[in-house]
């Protein structure tokens, strides 16, 4: 890999991601510290620290078997969203915001995938 992780879009889209879902969980109440908050909160972390770890490991193979997890992460993060927002502990703005962001940082995540996919 020639460029640092740092410099990846994806990665620096999935920091933003995961500063958001801290700020919004902020607001959540205080007996779901360890419950949806906590699990939000590993589920983002868990996609940006993936990405890092992957393309740290300089194997296309490695990288590819951790975007697949950061993939799987996403989608549990989508879910934890809508359900915080079925909670009423997300606005419809504020979820509308995330899922936008989680969908972009999946379609970046399938394309890298399918052009690491045709390498390996």
């Amino acid at each position: 890999m020639l460029k640092p992780y740092q410099d990846l879009i994806i990665w620096q889209k999935s920091m933003e991601l995961s500063e958001d879902i801290y700020n919004v969980t902020r607001t959540f109440p205080s007996e779901e510290t360890l419950g949806i908050i906590s699990q939000l909160r590993k589920a983002t972390i868990s996609v940006t620290y993936n990405i890092a770890e992957g393309h740290s490991r300089n194997s296309k193979k490695e990288f590819f078997e951790f975007l697949n997890i950061s993939s799987t992460r996403i989608t549990e993060l989508e879910t934890l969203v809508m359900m915080s927002r079925r909670l009423s502990y997300l606005s419809a703005k504020n979820e509308i915001f995330i899922l936008k962001k989680i969908n972009d940082i999946g379609k970046i995540l399938t394309s890298l995938k399918s052009s690491l996919a045709k390498e390996i």
